[in-house]
């Protein structure tokens, strides 16, 4: 990516009470063909809460790719209240969208929040809501306004209010502490799920948004373990000879895929999450792992250097030969498929090192999304607007945001400890 300029947005007031935290937005150039769209300052009478509402939506919309959020000094109004759009001054310097909000106290810690969205090409008001809220429920609320406003410009369903789970590692060489965690889709707000001082790898949402399933070293081997994230009930789901690794639920939730070695060399599996029975999908004496399930749960997708070095090849759930998915360059993993099924994610290795490419399977077209030198785990937003992937910066390990055109970046860097294998949940039922 060429000619990158940043963008410090201050990112208000963490629920833990953490003061101001920044978060970097990286902006690459091209954003100026995103829609243009005023957010024009929170009128109310708490302006810290104004502020962090602000900011969320803010940086949520920015994040899309989607946006151009046009600088306050060419607003013609600094202020709007109901009804009163000038929309031919809006217009005259290019912005085809506007929302407005306010933020102002309803007592015993409440906030009232109202905010109106503006189409200033047609001239109406295409959307308007007001709620009361606590105020340690800002930050939801500020998503849930980016996730209606994004829907009705683009008419995609808003995934800002969705979650991210992803490991992280803190402590010494000798006293490392693992930690299976999930967040708001920003990053903030995390909680931890599973801690543990042997290893955890590769976390994978249920369909439902309420279970995780994800390998642990706890018991010195790798055991595949899911976890009720309401109830807190953990329960093993594989624990065969070798190598139990890479589970990935089926969008029905009645199998996942995952890899063993039981039978010698590593192949995928299919595994009845009622019965308990496994299925052998693919059969070679290389190694296939890392598998990802089309959208319609007709075929898996995995990694497999039956090549000779890394390739993504798919085949059918019902088994069969596998077809070969990538052919630029000699090393493609780590498959992530975008929710309408046309788009494959991939750690694409080139001169520079590991980058994160996206290949297009209608268009059979691949292009590089990032310049990093060890960038890793791709994972689709439910919506297939955005992927987070873990990164290298500043001698250890972030998750960082790329709209899935490649011209917006945010690294999520509130995380003090090393952060990677990032998972993008399901939207919420």
């Amino acid at each position: 990516m060429k000619n990158i300029h940043k963008l410090i947005v201050i990112l208000a007031l963490l629920v833990s009470g953490n003061a101001y935290a920044l978060l970097e937005i990286e902006i690459t150039q091209g954003v100026e063909s995103a829609m243009p769209v005023a957010i024009t300052p929170v009128a109310g009478d708490i302006p810290i809460e104004a502020i962090l509402l602000e900011s969320v939506v803010f940086a949520d919309l920015h994040r899309s790719g989607y946006f151009s959020i046009i600088d306050k000094k060419k607003y013609p109004q600094q202020s709007v209240k109901l009804d009163q759009v000038d929309y031919p001054k809006w217009r005259n310097v290019g912005i085809e969208a506007l929302l407005t909000m306010t933020a102002t106290a309803a007592g015993e810690g409440k906030v009232r929040v109202q905010f109106e969205l503006y189409n200033l090409v047609r001239k109406n008001r295409v959307l308007g809501h007001s709620v009361t809220t606590n105020k340690n429920q800002l930050r939801k609320v500020a998503h849930k306004i980016s996730d209606l406003v994004f829907e009705k410009l683009t008419g995609i369903k808003g995934a800002f209010s969705t979650r991210i789970a992803y490991i992280s590692e803190a402590g010494s060489k000798n006293g490392k502490q693992y930690q299976l965690q999930i967040a708001d889709a920003d990053g903030y707000s995390p909680r931890t799920i599973f801690s543990s001082s042997k290893q955890l790898l590769s976390p994978a949402w249920a369909p439902d948004g309420r279970r995780l399933a994800y390998v642990s070293f706890e018991n010195d081997r790798t055991e595949i373990f899911v976890q009720d994230l309401t109830t807190g009930k953990r329960s093993k789901i594989s624990s065969e000879p070798g190598i139990n690794s890479a589970p990935a639920w089926s969008p029905d939730s009645a199998s996942i895929a995952l890899t063993l070695s039981s039978g010698g060399d590593p192949d995928v599996y299919i595994l009845d999450v009622e019965s308990r029975k496994l299925r052998k999908l693919t059969n070679n004496s290389g190694i296939d792992t890392e598998p990802a399930w089309s959208p319609d749960g007709r075929f898996v997708y995995f990694t497999s250097n039956r090549s000779g070095a890394p390739q993504i090849y798919r085949v059918s759930f019902g088994g069969g030969s596998p077809k070969r998915m990538t052919f630029k360059g000699n090393y493609n993993a780590a498959p992530a498929v975008s929710a309408d099924g046309k788009y494959l994610a991939m750690v694409h290795r080139n001169d520079g090192g590991y980058c994160i490419g996206l290949f297009d399977m209608e268009r059979n077209s691949f292009r590089l999304l990032t310049d990093g030198t060890l960038d890793e785990a791709p994972s689709f937003a439910p919506n297939g607007s955005m992927i987070i992937y873990s990164t290298r910066h500043n001698n250890s390990t972030v998750l960082s945001v790329i709209s899935s055109d490649g011209r917006v970046r945010q690294r999520l860097s509130l995380q003090k400890e090393k952060v990677r294998e990032p998972s993008w949940s399901p939207f919420r039922r």
